[in-house]
């Protein structure tokens, strides 16, 4: 299964995410699943390097099946629509194969 852990501050502003684990839907290269939310949360990140004018904090093991992405500053307002449109379209991964392959936490810190 693959955990994500998304920590904002109290007020709701994004901090930073961890993603660990893989889905198990399929063996790999065959995993839909696993597919699915890597496409979500590389594109993710790719999309604040190029156009979230935004520092940021990224380590990833591929073997692991680990990325850790942490926001240096406040995020900028693009920076909070792409965090926004991953959470939205981790919400549904999860909500479609009823938390079975994913678990999206919320941390407030």
């Amino acid at each position: 299964m693959t955990t994500i852990t998304v920590s904002t501050s109290h007020t709701g502003i994004y901090k930073s995410f961890h993603c660990n684990g893989h889905a198990d839907y399929a063996e790999a290269g065959s995993d839909i699943v696993c597919a699915a939310i890597s496409i979500l949360v590389i594109n993710t990140i790719n999309s604040i390097e190029c156009f979230g004018n935004q520092k940021f904090i990224c380590t990833q093991n591929e073997k692991e099946g680990d990325i850790y992405f942490e926001l240096s500053e406040h995020p900028t307002a693009e920076t909070k629509l792409l965090l926004d449109s991953m959470v939205l379209g981790l919400k549904d991964v999860e909500k479609q194969y009823n938390g079975k392959y994913l678990k999206l936490d919320f941390k407030e810190v």
